[in-house]
């Protein structure tokens, strides 16, 4: 059968939603949406739906979408950030060099509509476990960039936590220090590769203003009104209901220079595992980088998390032409 191709609207959502749990039936990635988290997503501020989507459409059945999400800021790259699902049944030659050529196409449209002149990448991230896409960007010029991983910790069993050194405090997250967040954030993250600073907008609608959002189990260290470290949490409501295991999800995890090294992140982390081991949570979970500059790993591994399954970002950097 033919496909048909077309810009994706809020009316699809259910569609999609559909798409991703057909995917996932096969990839076993772990991610599980619902509408209303598929409907959170494509309106966040750096998607534009009609211009930056495309689904593939067999009869009324969505079997295949792209996404194209820019980026807050091109310092000095413009590293746009792509998504793509596509059934298993539907995973042939022609929708792959569909997919990848509308990502090359429309990605050029998107830089140069935001940051006209400045280099670009375009990095599409895979489950290890997502084979078919990997080979498809691979045979389209993209290069496996960067790996990330997830790491878990069971809470039931939680090891002994480091404590915060002597003279910090875990404070717990007040919507009067977002921004005070963001900017920690931006400072925290701004040698991390592939990171860029996030706007107000982008980071209420991604982070402190998603409906899964948990204040109750973010903490922070300040001094003053200003963050010093911080572990803002997730909740996924989603994947507890399709895997029955309540998963706290540590989302950022940021110590400012001045205080890395000093046992500051652990010991904030740990806080933070024990207030979400009681309030019921079965384990938590985060993501990082495995070339992390800032020995991440270190950190989250005298937690007790241990690497889990892995991503891999694959990265293309377009002609110029």
């Amino acid at each position: 059968m033919d496909l048909t191709w077309r810009p994706l609207t809020l009316d699809d959502v259910p569609a999609l939603t559909r798409l991703y749990a057909a995917a996932e039936e096969v990839d076993r990635t772990g991610d599980h949406f619902t509408d209303e988290d598929l409907r959170e997503e494509l309106e966040g501020p750096n998607i534009d739906l009609a211009g930056a989507t495309v689904g593939a459409w067999a009869g009324d059945r969505l079997v295949g979408y792209g996404l194209i999400r820019r980026r807050d800021a091109a310092n000095p790259v413009h590293m746009i950030r792509l998504q793509s699902v596509v059934h298993p049944e539907h995973r042939t030659d022609a929708v792959g060099a569909h997919l990848v050529e509308w990502f090359s196409r429309t990605s050029r449209e998107v830089h140069e509509r935001t940051f006209p002149g400045a280099p670009i990448e375009l990095h599409h991230g895979v489950h290890q476990n997502e084979r078919w896409i990997a080979g498809v960007l691979a045979g389209a010029g993209y290069t496996h960039a960067r790996t990330m991983v997830n790491m878990r910790v069971g809470l039931a069993d939680l090891p002994p936590q480091p404590p915060l050194p002597e003279g910090f405090t875990a404070v717990p997250f007040d919507f009067k220090y977002d921004l005070a967040a963001l900017d920690a954030r931006n400072d925290t993250f701004a040698d991390h590769w592939g990171s860029t600073v996030y706007e107000p907008d982008a980071w209420r609608h991604l982070v402190t203003g998603s409906k899964d959002f948990r204040p109750d189990l973010s903490f922070l260290v300040l001094d003053g009104d200003k963050v010093l470290a911080f572990v803002l949490s997730h909740f996924y409501a989603s994947e507890a209901e399709a895997t029955g295991i309540r998963e706290h999800y540590a989302t950022w995890v940021g110590t400012r220079a001045a205080l890395r090294g000093r046992g500051v992140a652990s010991g904030l982390l740990g806080h933070t595992l024990s207030a979400a081991k009681a309030a019921g949570f079965d384990r938590s979970a985060l993501n990082v980088d495995v070339d992390n500059a800032h020995r991440a790993l270190g950190v989250y591994e005298r937690c007790g998390y241990r690497v889990d399954d892995e991503w891999h970002v694959y990265v293309l950097t377009p002609s110029r032409g």
